[in-house]
């Protein structure tokens, strides 16, 4: 069976971490969504997405076909109702397709579904769906400890130093080439999960749940409180609280970032902070970019949503409830505006276009700083998100 991962109607709610990738690469828990799939479906998975994606993210299309939505978190009970699915049969909740079987004359050139005619299905299952960015956060921890379960599943974790203090050391699971000397780690609250390769330098304090990917680094004297996810390549320092951190992406100074959502190939500078809870308690509003203005989050603890490439400088401080978008360079005193809309270079005296060339250029040296080339597809992409984000740098 060809499975086939799709964007539903919740993809423009989850932007700006959509525009460089499609829904089912968004990282939660320990995994990406597709990841997950993968692993459950024990297949490779395509997408079907936006069409200046599709270069980096083909639809790979076959005579009998399955398509999921990308939102859509799996369980094992999830993919036995999808596998058995007869053509034209789609497994339905309230709001929405989770998945449907359909043939390859039912997929145009395009990729567009031909839904007419399929045959409803109910699911009889409970699981995570993500339609808004601070989903991401706020269902981290669920989706973490179902990940950690996954992955370490009749698998056994390399042993852990004795120099390090460690409470419910049962709840821990270290993978092969990962380095943890003199650390606190308190696995009773929730797993920690340590990918290939990473490193927890000495003196940090983790609380889980927790999970870091391959190659990823957390630095000296940090503090993590979890549900906090740190994507491989990572490097983190400060104080963390109940963020996610998809990849490639480096905090490794002092500061905090709490209930957030860092893309990839970010870097925060020193002792960037940001707000996350109001002084009056009020709920928390974020930027939609669906709706074109401030949406209640009803949320009382609500950081940052920053979108691939972008960057602080030193000192910066980012407001409660503050969505940057894709490629934004922010530095200057003060608190910053709560909607930084993608490709703009400035801060609190005002922001200009950051010019693609330029953003060209320190996306090629960031990439060949982490031993991976900025490609013609890569460049495409970033110019394509620069063209379709100008509207909102007029706002």
């Amino acid at each position: 069976m060809n499975y086939i991962l799709f964007d539903d109607q919740n993809r423009n709610n989850l932007l700006p971490l959509t525009f460089m990738r499609p829904t089912a690469d968004i990282r939660i828990g320990i995994l990406t969504i597709r990841e997950k799939w993968n692993k459950l479906l024990k297949t490779e998975t395509s997408s079907l997405t936006e069409t200046y994606l599709s270069a980096k993210y083909p639809i790979v299309k076959e005579d009998q076909n399955i398509l999921i939505n990308g939102t859509v978190c799996p369980t094992e009970k999830l993919v036995k109702e999808i596998n058995s699915l007869k053509p034209n049969q789609a497994l339905v909740t309230d709001d929405s397709i989770i998945a449907l079987h359909v043939l390859a004359e039912d997929l145009d050139e395009s990729g567009e579904m031909d839904i007419s005619g399929i045959e409803e299905i109910e699911t009889k299952c409970d699981f995570i769906k993500i339609s808004e960015t601070w989903e991401i956060f706020k269902l981290n921890g669920e989706a973490l400890i179902n990940d950690f379960k996954l992955i370490t599943k009749n698998r056994k974790s390399e042993k852990l130093s004795n120099t390090n203090r460690v409470i419910g050391e049962e709840n821990i699971f270290i993978e092969k080439g990962a380095k943890v000397e003199f650390a606190i780690l308190n696995a009773s609250t929730g797993p920690i999960y340590i990918g290939k390769d990473a490193e927890i330098m000495e003196n940090a304090v983790i609380r889980g749940p927790f999970a870091m990917g391959e190659h990823a680094v957390v630095k000296m004297a940090a503090k993590i409180y979890g549900p906090t996810t740190i994507g491989p390549f990572c490097k983190i320092g400060g104080e963390v609280n109940n963020s996610v951190f998809f990849g490639y992406s480096n905090k490794a100074h002092d500061g905090f970032i709490g209930n957030s959502v860092i893309a990839e190939w970010c870097n925060l500078g020193a002792d960037t902070n940001n707000s996350n809870l109001k002084n009056s308690y009020d709920n928390i509003k974020l930027w939609s970019y669906t709706q074109q203005t401030f949406v209640d989050t009803g949320l009382q603890f609500c950081g940052m949503i920053m979108g691939d490439h972008s960057k602080s400088s030193i000192n910066t401080m980012f407001n409660t409830g503050t969505v940057v978008g894709v490629n934004v360079n922010v530095f200057g005193h003060g608190f910053h505006r709560n909607f930084i809309p993608s490709f703009s270079w400035g801060g609190v005296s005002g922001f200009k276009n950051f010019d693609i060339r330029k953003a060209i250029s320190i996306a090629e040296a960031m990439y060949a700083r982490r031993g991976k080339t900025f490609d013609e597809v890569e460049k495409e992409l970033l110019i394509n998100v620069f063209d379709i984000t100008a509207a909102n740098r007029n706002l």
